[in-house]
């Protein structure tokens, strides 16, 4: 068992909360087959906020097709404690992360696949990327982790970005940590 037991797996956004994950990934599907020859991007992120009695967790999901726009969507999680150790709290956004990007299974990751498959001569592409909410910089406190949560996205077969390029996490989930 994990060291914290997460039942929440309700989504949300600002039209519609408590979207199941099957909601999530039909929004997903839809979104692609209105411009199957878009170069698409399937991204994942989480930040998190330390608050007075709690820590909030925010996990970003998003679909975007490059200047044709994005929908995403917000899974939130509150752990009943302040986290003030960087290591754990990163660690656990990013298994939060892995715990999402595994919701895509590989049956559901051909079918979006499928969408777009017939369309790669016109330029149509697809990928998917997991931001970690952590920089490299210098005067980054959290450039210690990079290694470790790089190699986890990774070996979930998913692209690891990190602070500049990992704005799912440290600007969309970012958002609504407050």
């Amino acid at each position: 068992m994990s060291k914290f037991t997460v039942y929440d797996y309700t989504f949300q956004n600002l039209s519609q909360k408590n979207m199941t994950f099957e909601q999530v990934f039909d929004y997903i599907v839809k979104f692609m087959k209105k411009d199957p020859i878009g170069s698409f991007k399937l991204m994942f992120g989480t930040d998190s906020q330390v608050h007075h009695s709690y820590t909030k967790f925010i996990t970003g999901i998003v679909i975007q097709c490059e200047t044709k726009g994005a929908w995403a969507c917000i899974r939130k999680v509150i752990v009943p404690r302040k986290m003030n150790n960087l290591h754990e709290r990163i660690s656990y956004e990013t298994t939060l992360t892995e715990e999402v990007v595994s919701m895509f299974t590989e049956e559901r990751k051909d079918q979006l696949i499928g969408i777009v498959l017939p369309h790669i001569y016109k330029g149509a592409s697809f990928t998917i990327e997991g931001h970690i909410d952590i920089g490299s910089g210098r005067r980054n406190k959290t450039r210690i982790f990079v290694n470790e949560m790089v190699a986890r996205i990774e070996s979930i077969g998913v692209e690891p970005k990190i602070k500049p390029d990992a704005f799912v996490a440290s600007c969309y989930a970012n958002r609504y940590t407050k």
